[in-house]
């Protein structure tokens, strides 16, 4: 994993629409950057939907919020329109990315988050990560760094 207070790495990979992103086009606004196993299966598509859930309260608060797997941008785009998810899933087919944030495990990508602010440090890093109440673990950090 990568230290909390240290400058989160840029990297450039296809969103669900094949489209290339960059960490540094969401500089100037908090970004959650989390990774996660697989689409369409329970755990993932569990914290997914709690995203989804939460999703306005992220809105109000200016966060933007990026998942990425080894799923290709056609599983992306799937797993999106099967739970109606508003925001951005990254492929990383190659787990280079995983690798890079510490998500690469034996078994595969491992569950796990960064917050991002908006200089582009990790805020929160967040190792053992539960599915169903991540979403509000997130919401309730950044409410404390930004004194909303």
């Amino acid at each position: 994993m990568i230290e909390e207070n240290t400058h989160a790495p840029d990297f450039s990979l296809q969103d669900d629409n094949g489209t290339a992103q960059s960490l540094k086009n969401y500089q100037g606004s908090w970004v959650l950057l989390y990774f996660y196993p697989k689409d369409d299966t329970l755990g993932c598509t569990t914290e997914a939907c709690a995203f989804r859930d939460n999703f306005p309260f992220y809105e109000d608060i200016g966060i933007t919020i990026i998942g990425i797997s080894k799923d290709s941008a056609v599983s992306h785009k799937k797993f999106k329109e099967k739970y109606s998810l508003p925001f951005t899933l990254l492929s990383d087919t190659e787990g280079s990315i995983a690798k890079v944030y510490g998500a690469d495990g034996l078994l595969g990508t491992k569950r796990i988050s960064y917050l991002i602010d908006p200089e582009g440090t990790i805020k929160k890093s967040y190792a053992k990560v539960s599915p169903a109440t991540h979403a509000e673990e997130v919401l309730n950090d950044l409410k404390t760094f930004t004194h909303i």
